[in-house]
């Protein structure tokens, strides 16, 4: 298919807004399909996998494509739970128009709102439909309100709903200046003059729409002014152009369960709707740009999303970015330098794939088992070194342990994750060291629940999920001298070293120890943050220097465990002012004992503190659940830094320790019946409560003491 031919479309909306039922519709009504799947029925053309006939949402986004008068529309289902929202923005990396689909009965939901910004960072041109408005409790009116007081007044009225509610089956459509009416079974409706009653009405959102059509070309708005309209030509022109630039987003009218409106707004996106020629060329990461050109001598292709497929094996979602890919060609991978072969290519409808022998640039394509590609990588013919400029994924908001059935299956299950990892980089594998867990990272719970499920269903392997530890960290608030004498002897040459030394608060710009000779200074930013500042300060050759990095060893050995908690020690200065050594017994094993147990004694005389992370919170959230957001704030200790007004919701800042967030995505979801969004992002670490200190003291004593 040329790329002028070519719709790329991303169907976004809430969970709950009908996206799939609109889509399945779409396809019907196109001829791509000869019967319309139904969610109850479990057998949509998107929702194909187990885990989304089992749960009744889409889990996964789902490429589709149909023909209509000449074009292909490729649609992108998306799902509509801001836990898979990764799914949704690498959906919007490749579509040239986004349709989001607004519930009639519900209105704009807060998770239109988070896909609304993920369309203006991609500067996607959108447009909306207000769907189901068969339902009893469709509000209309009220919808296309919400749409533009959130949105702004280049929200523009295409078409209204004569009837809506449970007799719904007229549209008046202002562009056209028509008004469709459907059977009860839907499909093709009756096209019929607008009744005079309604006539004032859609004509002035017909001059509304012509106006606004102009406001994108000077020759058209001298046009607009001379004739007081524009041609139809004139006026798809204008469209396009303010559909383009993000001055019109127009809202059409649909219930996709009853099948009225789809061939409309079809007929919209095939007229008006941006071919992948006509959008900005795509960002390069040396910060050129790449035009959308079949007629380029080079392929590239961009992978936007891989995934497992049980008895196909890994496929490969991709945007031909330039040039034409043929089946059969091989391509350079600039991310993993190895070379694939494209042995077979395909359009997809769902799990439905149709082998092709050639795509050109801009279409959406999928291919089997490359062995060494990813989501977010670029090919090109050989010698060739573009790259995409990466999608860049959101920040985890959920973290969770997880742990294997058996000892014998960590390695089956570290596999597993990171092979969901390549295809979900939304998730995050992380084996720490420090807390002796392997944990993940993600977007909450759900998130996870599909991660646990494909682990079992792709990969064969089970795991649980515990409560993650808490990376503490232990620093000193006075100061203390201390002198520890290390000495064994086993027969043959012994162990001897004496090291005296003064540990103290570290705080950046800090004045050298007025009474110590300093010899030697290491300011050491460690790996796990904060700063070891290493004084050596012995005078007369108490010790040799060649024991200075002994010492220093011995210090950092312990800093990695710490004394209360065995946590990572940080900010500490230490000064090694004095000591013993013996000609023969001393020797670096010796010297990082001693050292070791000097800053231990010391640390805990120093007036130890624990330290615990402490993220900033953003929440935004309806004014009628604002009440219960803060409630449950206070039981997670939290300090509340701001209160505000953003568009129409509340927003509340606030600071909460790591420890108290654990699974908080699952809560405010539950407090405010999903009416409220979040982020997080690390702050800074805060002083540990003297009680909560205690107890965890403890605890690491008591845990300590049965090893």
């Amino acid at each position: 298919m040329e790329t002028k031919k070519i719709r790329n479309i991303a169907l976004l909306g809430h969970s709950g807004s009908g996206k799939t039922t609109l889509a399945e519709t779409m396809l019907y009504e196109a001829g791509a399909i000869s019967r319309r799947g139904t969610i109850a029925e479990k057998n949509t053309v998107s929702d194909f996998t187990n885990i989304e006939k089992e749960r009744g949402n889409s889990i996964f986004s789902s490429l589709m494509h149909l023909n209509w008068r000449g074009n292909r529309i490729n649609i992108i289902d998306t799902p509509g739970l801001d836990d898979l929202i990764g799914e949704v923005i690498s959906a919007m990396k490749v579509a040239d128009t986004a349709v989001m689909v607004l519930n009639a009965k519900s209105g704009v939901e807060v998770g239109t709102e988070i896909l609304w910004e993920y369309a203006n960072d991609f500067k996607t041109p959108l447009l909306f439909v207000v769907n189901q408005l068969d339902h009893e409790n469709a509000n209309y009116e009220e919808t296309l309100a919400q749409a533009k007081e959130r949105f702004g007044n280049n929200v523009i009225p295409f078409q209204y709903p004569l009837n809506p509610g449970s007799g719904f089956n007229t549209i008046v459509d202002a562009l056209r200046m028509t008004m469709y009416v459907f059977p009860p079974e839907g499909g093709k409706p009756e096209k019929k003059p607008i009744p005079d009653s309604e006539m004032d009405r859609a004509q002035a959102m017909h001059n509304a729409i012509v106006e606004a059509a102009a406001e994108n070309d000077e020759a058209l708005m001298e046009k607009f002014f001379e004739a007081g309209t524009l041609t139809e030509e004139e006026l798809a022109q204008g469209l396009t152009k303010g559909l383009a630039n993000h001055d019109i987003f127009p809202v059409f009218c649909a219930s996709a369960e009853k099948n009225m409106g789809s061939g409309r707004i079809m007929g919209f996106l095939n007229d008006i709707a941006p071919s992948p020629a006509d959008r900005e060329d795509a960002e390069l990461t040396d910060g050129s740009r790449l035009k959308c050109d079949a007629s380029d001598p080079n392929t590239t292709i961009f992978v936007y999303k891989t995934m497992s497929e049980p008895g196909v094996g890994n496929l490969s979602y991709f945007k031909v970015m330039a040039g034409t890919l043929k089946s059969g060609q091989e391509l350079y991978n600039v991310d993993t330098n190895t070379t694939e072969r494209f042995s077979q290519i395909y359009i997809a409808n769902g799990k439905q794939r149709e082998p092709q022998n050639i795509l050109h640039a801009g279409d959406l394509g999928v291919t089997v088992k490359l062995k060494n590609t990813h989501t977010n990588n670029t090919l090109n013919t050989k010698g060739v070194k573009r790259k995409v400029k990466p999608i860049d994924f959101p920040a985890p908001r959920h973290r969770a342990a997880v742990v294997a059935p058996a000892s014998s299956d960590v390695e089956k299950l570290a596999k597993a994750l990171h092979a969901i990892h390549e295809e979900d980089p939304t998730l995050i594998v992380e084996v720490s060291k420090e807390l002796k867990q392997t944990l993940l990272h993600g977007q909450g719970k759900l998130h996870f629940d599909i991660v646990k499920y494909r682990a079992n269903k792709v990969y064969n392997i089970d795991f649980a999920f515990e409560r993650p530890k808490i990376p503490y960290r232990e620093t000193i608030t006075k100061v203390a001298n201390e002198q520890y004498r290390h000495k064994k002897q086993t027969g043959g040459a012994g162990q001897f070293a004496e090291v005296h030394m003064r540990i103290e608060p570290y705080y950046e710009d800090m004045p050298d120890p007025s009474d110590l000779t300093v010899r030697e200074k290491h300011i050491e930013e460690l790996p796990w943050g904060g700063t070891l500042a290493f004084y050596w300060c012995i005078v007369g050759g108490t010790i040799d220097s060649r024991f200075t990095n002994a010492v220093k060893k011995g210090i950092l050995q312990k800093m990695e465990e710490g004394p209360l908690t065995g946590s990572n020690c940080r900010d500490v200065r230490v000064c090694i002012y004095d000591g013993k050594m013996h000609s023969v017994d001393s020797n670096d094993m010796a010297f990082m004992t001693a050292a070791s147990k000097a800053f231990n004694n010391a640390f805990l005389k120093a007036g130890p503190q624990l330290m615990e992370p402490i993220y900033e919170l953003t929440i935004l959230c309806d004014n009628e659940v604002m009440g219960d957001v803060m409630s449950d704030l206070n039981t997670r200790r939290a300090i509340i830094t701001g209160m505000d007004t953003e568009g129409h919701y509340q927003k509340i800042t606030a600071n909460v320790p790591l420890k108290e967030l654990y699974e908080y995505s699952s809560a405010l979801q539950s407090i405010t019946q999903g009416k409220a969004k979040f982020t997080r992002k690390f702050k800074e670490y805060a002083q540990v409560p003297h009680d909560i200190q205690e107890k965890l003291v403890q605890e690491h004593q008591a845990a300590h003491a049965t090893t």
